[in-house]
């Protein structure tokens, strides 16, 4: 069975709420039976996005509230 988890891809400061976040990536881990395929990341979230979507306008694709915008890059 594929093992999911939510694993840390990096540290970076954002500007919507002015504080350092953790950017996480939904990484699925093959089963035993295919152990010589990589990993594969099905998703992304912001540590802080249940703050950012608090706010009165759409904040990023990290927060889940608007796909095309990535302030990070």
């Amino acid at each position: 069975m594929p093992e999911v988890i939510w694993k840390p891809i990096k540290r970076a400061m954002c500007d919507r709420i002015g504080e350092e976040v953790t950017l996480e990536g939904r990484v699925v881990y093959p089963a035993d039976i295919f152990p010589d395929h990589p990993p594969r990341i099905f998703g992304h979230r912001c540590q802080r996005a249940v703050e950012c979507n608090l706010l009165d306008r759409p904040t990023c694709m990290w927060a889940g509230s608007l796909p095309g915008f990535d302030p990070l890059k």
